[in-house]
């Protein structure tokens, strides 16, 4: 067992009503095993009150400082490290142009091994503690950033991009040995995968369809196929973030009432199913989402950067369906869940009717970061297990230094309730907020 003094940042439990997040300015974390032998949240609360239920803990005293759940982050692609801040007029330039001739170089084992110990160091050093992110269409790149994961005993979450059309041949998934096609081997190394790492440690699988329009028919269909059998692991892709990309999907699947209802097509929605951008979306995508329990990750650096649209707040919570954030690098344009936040707010203030702007929703303080933590969490199917410090929560914290900066010190200095002091680290926040990130071990 092991305790940490310091104020606390955590949220109550879920209700019907608004994230509410509690505050104690002078608090105990207490973590210790559980029947698995992993560190978890044990107690937590004032710290007059617990000091005397745990009276002979060695106590870690962090003055000054704010410890909060770790971050979780509901989209990001580690292939892009080297493709974050490159010029482009629109996504399926940005793909072309930047994204596609990098994720070549995952082909090698080594490249791939390189670019994850760096991936899974810069999610740390900003505080994320949970990752579901896409690979590429290489067996050697999924390999390596599990391997990295269990090095670090992070919970992440990955799986082979599926590509079998529409891409650079060098970049679509390969024919296998013995005269298996392409799309067969796909969903042969799937299944391979699942099989090595789904549930190991804290990894978890997610079935990756880049997106439908880089799949056949045939492809998606097996997509389903697995995702059935195997209903605890992930789904992920992306859907509407783009006008070019929904009329390229609509044309190639005219079947389909929408571009997310293809997926629907193919069995690819339902729980545990998290789909990136959801931006184009009309109310009865919105219905479809809440009816099959998939999740959107909002990227709003992303969508900003490659100028795709906005997230609507207001659709999205009038129809019920649940969402959290994303940093989408490279696409979006920070690691910092600071930075997300803060272009979540930006997104939030604007609502999109046609071709006109006009203020709307202002995020609250605490909803963004409900929504990189335990909204995320809830939204992966993982609320109650990271994203969160009530008691059986996997013990994934960040040590926050609100006098991080000479600015930062000024004016969280002065906030007189707890909306100002988040507000406050959110806006003038980054990387260098986050003074340690403790990751839940293995006893």
């Amino acid at each position: 067992m092991k305790a940490y003094r310091a104020a606390l940042l955590w949220f109550a439990p879920d209700t019907e009503g608004p994230p509410q997040a509690c505050y104690e300015e002078d608090g105990l974390l207490v973590v210790g095993p559980n029947a698995d032998g992993r560190q978890v949240v044990q107690a937590i609360g004032a710290y007059r009150d617990l000091v005397l239920k745990f009276p002979d803990l060695a106590v870690e005293h962090f003055p000054g400082r704010i410890i909060a759940p770790g971050f979780v982050d509901m989209h990001i692609h580690y292939p892009q490290i080297n493709v974050i801040g490159s010029p482009a007029d629109g996504l399926l330039p940005w793909l072309e142009n930047y994204t596609f001739p990098e994720e070549k170089r995952f082909e090698s084992p080594e490249y791939s091994a390189g670019a994850a110990q760096f991936f899974i160091a810069e999610l740390l050093r900003n505080g994320v503690t949970t990752a579901l992110t896409f690979a590429t269409s290489h067996t050697a790149s999924v390999n390596a950033l599990f391997t990295e994961a269990q090095a670090q005993q992070m919970r992440l979450i990955t799986g082979l991009c599926l590509m079998d059309r529409h891409a650079p041949a060098d970049l679509l998934n390969q024919p296998g040995p013995g005269g298996v096609d392409a799309t067969e081997q796909s969903l042969l190394d799937t299944e391979a995968l699942i099989q090595r790492w789904h549930g190991v440690d804290r990894l978890g699988y997610a079935i990756t369809p880049r997106f439908a329009p880089t799949s056949t028919d045939a492809q998606l269909r097996g997509a389903g196929a697995i995702a059935a059998h195997n209903p605890d692991v992930w789904i992920q892709s992306h859907v509407a973030e783009n006008h070019d990309e929904i009329a390229w999907a609509r044309a190639l699947f005219p079947q389909s009432r929408s571009y997310l209802a293809t997926y629907d097509d193919f069995g690819l929605l339902r729980k545990r199913a998290v789909y990136a951008h959801c931006i184009h979306f009309n109310d009865d995508d919105r219905a479809l989402m809440r009816a099959s329990g998939a999740a959107a990750a909002v990227s709003p650096s992303s969508n900003l950067f490659l100028g795709s649209g906005f997230f609507d707040y207001h659709g999205a919570d009038r129809t019920g369906f649940a969402y959290g954030l994303a940093s989408d690098v490279g696409g979006g344009t920070s690691f910092s869940p600071f930075r997300t936040m803060l272009a979540a707010y930006y997104v939030g203030r604007t609502t999109v009717t046609g071709l006109q702007t006009k203020a709307g929703l202002s995020l609250s303080p605490q909803h963004l970061w409900w929504q990189h933590t335990a909204g995320a969490a809830e939204a992966m199917g993982l609320g109650g297990v990271v994203g969160n410090l009530l008691p059986g929560c996997e013990a994934d914290f960040v040590v926050i230094n609100p006098a991080a900066t000479p600015l930062l010190a000024r004016k969280t200095a002065i906030a007189s309730n707890l909306d100002e002091l988040l507000f406050s680290l959110i806006v003038l926040g980054d990387d260098r907020l986050i003074e340690k990130t403790v990751i839940s071990q293995a006893i």
